[in-house]
């Protein structure tokens, strides 16, 4: 993962990120950071690299804005593919079947840390 921080390192606390919702996070400093989402859910809580697999770019317009109203679904702000939570797979939209770059995560005495 290019620019991004060493795996174990602490993300934020579990309750920092509301069920269902979702938390934008930056990965490192300069052309090198990788930008990241952490959605939470009843099924648990997943990670994605933050950039549509359409467009290229990123998901959200607003600041942690990544979901549908509904919660439902991940949501590109761009053109309004939406993606399953669970597994990022794409079912909506002009990049239907294609999915979103997972990121491995753990949780660790409450907090969300990046797992290897």
């Amino acid at each position: 993962m290019s620019g991004a921080l060493a795996q174990g390192a602490v993300l934020c606390h579990l309750d920092d990120v509301p069920s269902p919702g979702a938390k934008g996070f930056t990965l490192g400093d300069g052309p090198e950071a990788l930008e990241i989402f952490v959605v939470r859910d009843a099924s648990g809580v997943h990670a994605y690299v933050n950039d549509c697999p359409h467009t290229g770019g990123p998901l959200d317009w607003t600041p942690d804005v990544f979901l549908t109203l509904d919660k439902r679904h991940i949501q590109c702000a761009t053109h309004g593919a939406m993606f399953r939570i669970g597994d990022g797979r794409c079912i909506h939209g002009p990049c239907t079947g294609a999915s979103l770059t997972p990121v491995t995560l753990d949780i660790v005495d409450g907090a969300i840390v990046l797992g290897g």
